[in-house]
């Protein structure tokens, strides 16, 4: 896992202190979910933003628009769907 920290962190330019959530170096058992956690798509903006040629606010409000609650409002935690953000980066980047 350590080399899966590492690659993360040299992908979006990050500090050897900046914490990276776990979401960002496993994967599901299936490696198909269209969630990812609401700090991980903040530990990946600044990339997306540079690589989509748009402003980091856009990305910022793109993943605040495609961030879905807990499972029934109380079960689990909030996680950003990524196939929906991708679809709303598609339509506002000139990549």
């Amino acid at each position: 896992m350590t080399q899966n920290v590492e690659a993360y962190r040299k992908a979006n330019g990050l500090a050897p202190d900046v914490k990276i959530p776990a979401d960002a170096v496993t994967a599901s058992a299936s490696g198909l979910d269209p969630h990812i956690s609401p700090k991980n798509a903040e530990l990946q903006s600044p990339r997306i933003a540079t690589e989509r040629k748009l402003g980091l606010e856009d990305v910022a409000r793109l993943v605040r628009e495609n961030t879905e609650g807990p499972f029934l409002g109380f079960i689990g935690e909030p996680g950003v769907n990524v196939v929906k953000l991708n679809l709303a980066l598609d339509k506002t980047s000139t990549h």
